[in-house]
C-alpha cells in the first residue's frame, strides 16, 4: 500500500453536488409534468439496467464505446437527481455523511489488519 492509500483525502465540499441537485429541481419543476417518487426511482433501475447492460456487451467482446458509456452514466445521474429531489433527499449532505462512515470503516479495518 502506497502512502497515498493509507492517508486518503476525503472531500472537502460538496458544494457542487448541492448546487446542481438544486438547479435539476428547478429544471424538473419547470419542464415536466409532477412525478412521484417511484416513478424516478423506476426510471434510475432502468438507467442503471442500460449501463449494467452496456458492460455485459463489453465482456462478451462487442464493440461498446467511451461515448455509449458516458451517456448511460450521465443518464444514471440524472435519475439519481431527480430521485433525490421527489424524495426530498439531500444528496451532499448524505454522500459527506456516507463517506465519513466509509472512511472510518476503512480504517478500523487498516488497525484490524
Amino acid at each position: 500500500m502506497s502512502d497515498d492509500d493509507t492517508n486518503p483525502v476525503l472531500p472537502l465540499n460538496y458544494r457542487g453536488l448541492r448546487i446542481l441537485q438544486k438547479e435539476f429541481d428547478q429544471y424538473q419543476r419547470r419542464a415536466f409534468t409532477d412525478r412521484p417518487s417511484r416513478f424516478f426511482s423506476l426510471e434510475l433501475c432502468g438507467e442503471a439496467g442500460e449501463l449494467a447492460n452496456l458492460e455485459k456487451k463489453g465482456w462478451k467482446g462487442r464493440t461498446v464505446t467511451q461515448q455509449n458509456f458516458a451517456e448511460e452514466a450521465a443518464d444514471v445521474a440524472i435519475a439519481l437527481l431527480n430521485y433525490a429531489n421527489s424524495k426530498q433527499i439531500d444528496l451532499a449532505s448524505e454522500v459527506e455523511q456516507k463517506m465519513g462512515k466509509i472512511e472510518a470503516q476503512r480504517i478500523d479495518d487498516q488497525n484490524d489488519h
